[in-house]
């Protein structure tokens, strides 16, 4: 199995791990990632990139990735009120770490609705090789149903650039769960815009009272957003979704379920949301004791999360190739 994956992220040139998260991540999870702890502090952006990179070129499983980053946040006056410094990556970085590594990523675009001239960036960058873009509207605090934003989907449709939407909870950057919920897929989609529902809506920590629920397999514990997708991946021909960040606790128990709705298996891409990190041995999914322990002595962090998936979606599956739907081979 060969696939592109269709979900991963370039960080801040400003990145500095500084941050809660980020130092419990470092401490953690960096070699699992692929990263030396000590050069990952100590010069975070190109030890990220390098890393980032080499595990692309010797992944058995991902020939590319999607790599885009997150615009910063503008108030009504489109003044930039916000910008994490770990998150949030500009398309100009993306495009330069892309041409430096034309075999290893694909460039997205990321570019604020509220930015002024974002209608002008959108046709220059996709002048400039973007080939989809991503929204991360619950950081940004948009309602994506808002009309004046036909103008900016017109272009996305212009361009057959398809849209990530992050649909699902988020926990490693501030958020309006309100914008986090699938009715941010209406409009978008009423416009004609191919649209990508990232984490097939799940993550929520829904249950306050029986928290043991939100880690359950059983389908009626999951988020309803995660039903309601299902149902919208059949009625709309221009909706996909990813299942990157799947392997998240809070997702991964709905792995047995969604591998078994094969009426939309179609519409799925496989995406991993590197470098967000996960875990194989205490996890939520159903895998017995020696497969959790074979996949995690997988050192490539790619091929790790591939075989995860691939224990619920065998080799020959579509969600392997769909994204030559979206994303057709260059000429």
């Amino acid at each position: 199995m060969r696939t592109i994956d269709i979900h991963t992220h370039l960080l801040n040139p400003e990145v500095a791990f500084d941050r809660l998260f980020d130092r419990v991540a470092v401490h953690l999870f960096a070699r699992r990632l692929g990263v030396e702890p000590h050069a990952l502090k100590k010069q975070p952006y190109q030890t990220y990139i390098e890393a980032m990179a080499k595990a692309v070129d010797e992944s058995n499983y991902v020939e590319k990735t999607c790599l885009f980053g997150v615009d910063a946040r503008f108030d009504e006056k489109g003044r930039e009120v916000d910008r994490d410094k770990t998150v949030c990556a500009m398309s100009e970085d993306v495009l330069a770490v892309a041409a430096e590594y034309p075999d290893c990523f694909i460039p997205f675009l990321s570019v604020n609705p509220m930015r002024p001239g974002a209608l002008d960036l959108l046709d220059e960058y996709a002048e400039k090789g973007c080939r989809g873009a991503k929204f991360l509207q619950n950081y940004w605090g948009i309602d994506l149903n808002s009309e004046r934003l036909i103008p900016y989907y017109e272009k996305l449709k212009q361009h057959k650039l398809p849209l990530i939407v992050h649909i699902g909870s988020e926990y490693t950057i501030q958020s309006h769960p309100s914008y986090e919920r699938i009715e941010m897929l209406d409009l978008p989609l009423a416009c004609g815009v191919t649209v990508i529902a990232a984490h097939m809506g799940l993550g929520r920590f829904e249950h306050r009272v029986c928290a043991w629920r939100n880690l359950s397999k059983a389908p009626h514990h999951f988020d309803r957003d995660y039903f309601r997708l299902l149902a919208m991946l059949t009625q709309y021909q221009n909706l996909y979704a990813d299942i990157s960040a799947i392997l998240v606790p809070l997702r991964a128990r709905a792995l047995r379920h969604l591998s078994e709705q094969k009426q939309v298996h179609e519409k799925i891409l496989f995406g991993t949301d590197y470098p967000v990190p996960f875990t194989v041995r205490h996890n939520s999914f159903d895998l017995d004791s020696p497969t959790r322990r074979r996949i995690a002595q997988i050192a490539n962090p790619f091929d790790r999360y591939a075989a995860v998936i691939l224990e619920y979606f065998p080799d020959g599956s579509p969600i392997y190739r769909n994204h030559q739907k979206l994303l057709p081979a260059e000429q």
